[in-house]
């Protein structure tokens, strides 16, 4: 394919040509008075379709570039909407983001009278295992004192009376408080 400066050359040196002839032509006979005319003609019509190709061309590049500037431009609008439907979707996950971290907060403090109300109860529940442990030694130390004395005294102890006072200690070691 030539270029626009070849083509150009092209045609000054046809030009030049058919300047040329037409001098020849003055000098010469009639039969090179229609060569000269016919080849300035021929020339001529030459020019002419190479002017029109380099139209014809330019029209084909600019279309072209038309149709590249309209894929540009549906593409960029078609980024746009792709980063507006990216924003759409991070503001909910953030709304969602928000709403948990609130329900995490509430969550928290009802947990936490909860947390001191169980503190509490455990502490309670400690206090009162001491207290049954203490005294379920103190029951086993009075049994085995009554045992003691029941074999150590020379007035035997009815049984009927040892028998009544175990169901007392019983009672009292295990009555609640």
């Amino acid at each position: 394919m030539t270029t626009q400066r070849q083509i150009v050359e092209q045609q000054q040196s046809q030009m030049q040509k058919v300047k040329n002839s037409g001098v020849i032509s003055y000098n010469g006979s009639p039969l090179t008075d229609d060569k000269d005319e016919e080849m300035s003609r021929s020339a001529l019509s030459a020019f002419r379709a190479k002017e029109e190709e380099i139209e014809r061309k330019k029209m084909e590049v600019r279309e072209r570039v038309q149709a590249q500037l309209g894929r540009v431009e549906e593409e960029t609008k078609r980024l746009a909407e792709i980063r507006e439907e990216l924003e759409a979707l991070s503001d909910p996950m953030r709304k969602e983001v928000a709403i948990i971290r609130k329900r995490i907060d509430a969550v928290n403090r009802e947990l936490r009278p909860l947390g001191q109300g169980c503190q509490k109860k455990e502490k309670e529940y400690k206090e009162a295992l001491e207290a049954f442990n203490e005294k379920n030694k103190e029951k086993a130390q009075l049994v085995t004192k009554l045992m003691e004395v029941k074999h150590s005294t020379l007035i035997p102890i009815s049984f009927v009376f040892l028998h009544a006072l175990l169901i007392f200690i019983f009672l009292f070691f295990f009555s609640p408080f």
